[in-house]
C-alpha cells in the first residue's frame, strides 16, 4: 500500500514538472516588453521607423522626427500618414504642448 502511494505521488510530480516545463516555452514565444513605472506589458513599437514615415514630407524633417520620437515614447502611438489623424492617438498625443503652448506632436 505504501509503495503504491509513493508511485502515485511520483507520477503526479512528474506530470506537474512536465506542465511547468511546457509553460516556459509558451512564455518565450510571446516575448512581452515591460516598460514604465507600473510595469504593464506593452508590445514593442518601432518609433524611429514610424516617425521616419510620419515626417517624410515635413519641411524640417529632423525637428519633426525629434518631436515625433518624444511623443511616440510617451504616448506609445504614432498617427498614420504624413499629417493629420492626430486624434487617433488620443488625448496624450493631442494635448502635449511645448513651453510656448504650441502643439508638440506632429
Amino acid at each position: 500500500m505504501a509503495s503504491r502511494l509513493v508511485f502515485v505521488a511520483a507520477a503526479l510530480l512528474l506530470f506537474c514538472l512536465a506542465q511547468v516545463s511546457s509553460d516556459v516555452e509558451i512564455e518565450d514565444q510571446q516575448n512581452p516588453v515591460i516598460r514604465g513605472a507600473n510595469r504593464r506589458l506593452l508590445p514593442f513599437m518601432d518609433c524611429g521607423g514610424l516617425c521616419k514615415v510620419r515626417c517624410s514630407l515635413h519641411s524640417r524633417p529632423n525637428l519633426c522626427s525629434r518631436a515625433c520620437g518624444t511623443c511616440c515614447v510617451r504616448c506609445k502611438c504614432v498617427p498614420p500618414g504624413t499629417s493629420g489623424n492626430r486624434e487617433l492617438c488620443g488625448s496624450c498625443y493631442t494635448d502635449m504642448t511645448t513651453h510656448g503652448n504650441r502643439t508638440k506632436c506632429p
